[in-house]
């Protein structure tokens, strides 16, 4: 299929979906495209587009999230992948440290670190592809809308058996090449401005916090995005940076051997690195860390406000690096390394509190 082809293709009526067969000619196609632009061309989801070579060489898994998490350990290490539009998180090591619930998950691994949301994950599935003589192996997982939520990628070190046996126990007896996605639903009303929120009392209640995890509380409370809260207090506890500053400390915590965590989110994991970071290479609208063991891709385009959030503990207070899009949802976050129980580390809240803010900001 040819682009003049996928054009014909998206002109058709949009209520007929496109087959496996014209998704896999696609592909062939279109062999140096990435999947998930191929997928967006053709107008489908990413989960649509995996889903086209169940029976010939994808395998179609019940989506178990416990049973999965509970079995990852016996393949030794892996390379875990969490991302949105806007940001990449590739971590390797193995997934130990594996705490599950019924509601949700964690990963508390050495190398890998993941928060998970039971409720987002709807699709699965085994990925083997050939090239030659070689085979690349991959578990993908998809929300209810066909986004991705999760990749675990296999290198060469895997246990390929207990891969194998994992896939067997997670197989579902339906094996089509197809899959049904939902439409996104329109988001849950917030308040159009803060005008109806009593800001007084929101500032008090985060003042008075003394753990971070209250702040989504704070959130419910007001019924606030993460964005209002930041943008309605005063610079005691957040502040708008310049658009400098994320790659100013990228390059200074680099420079100065500042350990940090870099949380990435999907609709379904928060996927986490915790340590030192060294080699940062632009290219072209991407700010990339390559180091061993992690790698990061962030497309600054799609960077509208960064902002330095300050919030209290029982320890102290942390303070973030946080970028947000044009629609005003959260991208990345950046916190200098610290263990529960512990202040915050001097060395990341001097550099923080020294980045070059952007002028005028006031409580909006």
């Amino acid at each position: 299929m040819t682009n003049d082809m996928i054009e014909t293709a998206l002109s058709r009526d949009s209520k007929l979906p496109l087959s496996p067969e014209a998704i896999r000619q696609a592909r062939l196609d279109n062999p140096k495209m990435r999947e998930r632009e191929l997928a967006t061309q053709l107008g489908i989801s990413e989960a649509e587009f995996v889903a086209a070579w169940c029976g010939v060489g994808n395998t179609r898994l019940n989506v178990r999230v416990n049973d999965l998490l509970n079995g990852m350990e016996a393949l030794g290490e892996v390379m875990a992948l969490t991302r949105n539009e806007s940001a990449v998180h590739e971590k390797v090591g193995v997934y130990d440290g594996v705490r599950t619930s019924q509601r949700g998950a964690i990963v508390l691994g050495e190398d890998i670190d993941l928060r998970i949301f039971h409720n987002n994950w709807a699709h699965g599935f085994a990925v083997e592809k050939r090239d030659g003589e070689r085979i690349s192996r991959s578990l993908q997982f998809f929300d209810k809308h066909g986004t991705a939520v999760h990749k675990i990628h296999l290198r060469p070190e895997s246990n390929v058996e207990a891969y194998e046996q994992l896939v067997t126990m997670l197989k579902s007896d339906a094996q089509t090449p197809t899959v049904k996605v939902e439409e996104p639903a329109e988001e849950l009303e917030l308040p159009a401005s803060l005008s109806d929120v009593d800001l007084a009392d929101m500032r008090d209640r985060w003042a008075a916090m003394s753990d971070v995890h209250q702040f989504v509380g704070i959130l419910r409370k007001f019924n606030v995005s993460r964005h209002q809260a930041v943008s309605a207090m005063d610079e005691e506890f957040a502040w708008r940076l310049d658009d400098s500053a994320l790659v100013a400390m990228l390059n200074l915590v680099s420079s100065e051997d500042i350990p940090i965590m870099c949380f990435i989110g999907s609709p379904g994991v928060i996927q986490i690195h915790r340590g030192p970071i060294k080699q940062i290479k632009p290219m072209g609208p991407w700010i990339n860390i390559l180091d061993p063991g992690f790698h990061m891709h962030l497309r600054l385009d799609h960077i509208s406000e960064l902002w330095a959030v300050r919030k209290p503990n029982r320890d102290g207070h942390v303070t973030s690096l946080e970028a947000y899009n044009s629609e005003k949802k959260l991208i990345i976050q950046f916190f200098g390394d610290r263990r529960e129980g512990s202040d915050e580390r001097s060395d990341w809240r001097m550099l923080m509190e020294n980045l070059p803010k952007r002028p005028g900001h006031a409580a909006a």
